[in-house]
């Protein structure tokens, strides 16, 4: 589950202008080589979608398929990742961003993505002090065992997440299980996973898995702030597997959290 500059001021131009093209293609069939760069550019994404190597926190990637809920997010688009329109809204994002405006989502186009996500993390990894936390009820949790102390948040971003579940629950199209404007006791869907983690419990993690590497457990985790949390979107919790997070990126929730979660001030990790 879970757990997102501009070159030459030339360059940006021309790429702004191809970016213009292309879309007064798709609006009017004014430009047939227009519409022909964009069914090749659409050809390629969906190639590479799958086929593309790249490494992120030391781990080799196979195509950025799982992010793409997060890329059409990005750049503005809902259509599908083999469609000329895709292309298209990448190349007016990618123009933006100073980048060769082609339409084709590769490997100089896909840091860029992670940067823009990865920038908007926290960047304040102090840690909450307890009069920052208060102790959720065991209720909001996946693990109905889950001990105390495991189950603090920092105060406001509890109540943003308090304000995103109600939220949730009256779109009836996620089918949640709910009572009285809450998630139900059965309903495991956006059930907090984890929440506020000390340095102390982290270093103990790390004791006992000495080969999850800092990508696995952080050295300066945002959950020492209380304001990091981990939410239930389907499949298994904590398995890290593309083929399991192949199945969460997939649900509703997740769709939906990547739509609505910034309404409420949280923003997804890569």
């Amino acid at each position: 589950m879970k757990r997102f500059s501009v070159y030459l001021a030339v360059l940006f131009i021309i790429g702004a202008s191809f970016a213009i093209v292309l879309d007064a293609a798709a609006a009017r069939g004014q430009s047939k080589d227009a519409v022909k760069s964009g069914a090749d550019a659409a050809k390629r994404n969906a190639l590479l979608s799958t086929s593309l190597t790249w490494t992120f926190g030391s781990k080799q990637q196979r195509g950025w398929y799982l992010y793409t809920p997060l890329i059409k997010r990005l750049i503005d688009t809902k259509q599908d990742i083999a469609r000329a329109q895709f292309a298209w809204a990448l190349a007016r994002w990618q123009a933006k961003s100073g980048l060769k405006p082609s339409g084709v989502l590769d490997e100089e186009t896909l840091y860029a993505m992670i940067k823009t996500w990865q920038d908007a993390r926290l960047k304040d990894r102090t840690v909450a002090q307890p009069g920052q936390l208060l102790t959720a009820p065991l209720s909001d949790f996946y693990d109905p065992t889950r001990a105390e102390e495991l189950r603090q948040v920092e105060r406001r971003t509890y109540a943003g997440y308090k304000r995103m579940v109600s939220a949730a629950v009256a779109d009836r199209s996620l089918g949640l299980a709910h009572k009285r404007g809450d998630l139900s006791s059965g309903e495991k869907y956006l059930k907090i996973i984890s929440a506020f983690r000390s340095p102390e419990y982290q270093e103990k993690l790390r004791r006992e898995s000495p080969n999850s590497g800092s990508a696995g457990l952080a050295v300066n985790s945002p959950h020492f702030t209380g304001r990091a949390l981990d939410l239930y979107v389907g499949g298994e919790p904590v398995d890290t597997s593309d083929s399991n997070r192949a199945v969460q990126v997939e649900t509703r929730v997740y769709q939906w959290l990547v739509r609505n979660a910034e309404r409420f001030g949280f923003r997804p990790y890569c």
